[in-house]
């Protein structure tokens, strides 16, 4: 028996023909990708001023539960989806002693946090800018010990809940 040592076709390896075609489309290629780099460069990373460009004309949110009671953050999110706002995010906040619920501007523009606000029934006082472009959402809200006194458990606590 003889030893295999690749396809033979017309006394040629047809195996190392392949394997130099295959070469040299992937040198082609990363020629290809350098001339790209060079002529385009890599993308900027930043946010740009306007985030409604970026993300659509929805806010985006996190909520945040700060007094410790269970499923305010649920309800709040629950709340603030059914009036079209984009809940990205929503768990506990690092700690539970926030006295009033926080709404908090992310971005340069802090009209989405007002807006969120009044939404929540929120004081104006205690909307705030913390510009946070890592966090690739508009606002934060955490949700403070005076929860009771917002606008999604005045109606109560299950109307906009579905729980699991």
């Amino acid at each position: 028996m003889k030893p295999f040592n690749g396809f033979v076709q017309r006394g040629r390896v047809v195996g190392w023909g392949i394997a130099m075609g295959g070469l040299v489309l992937f040198v082609l290629l990363l020629g290809v990708g350098f001339v790209l780099r060079i002529f385009y460069g890599p993308a900027d990373p930043h946010r740009e001023e306007n985030p409604s460009r970026l993300v659509g004309e929805v806010i985006q949110i996190e909520v945040r539960n700060g007094c410790g009671v269970a499923g305010v953050a649920r309800q709040v999110t629950a709340y603030l989806r059914s009036r079209g706002f984009d809940v990205v995010e929503s768990g506990n906040f690092e700690h539970f002693n926030v006295e009033k619920t926080q709404v908090i501007a992310r971005t340069k523009s802090i009209d989405a946090a007002r807006k969120v606000a009044e939404q929540l029934g929120v004081d104006a006082v205690a909307v705030s800018q913390e510009i946070a472009p890592d966090l690739y959402l508009d606002v934060t809200v955490v949700i403070g010990k005076n929860y009771p006194q917002l606008k999604p458990f005045k109606k109560g606590l299950n109307e906009y809940v579905q729980w699991p």
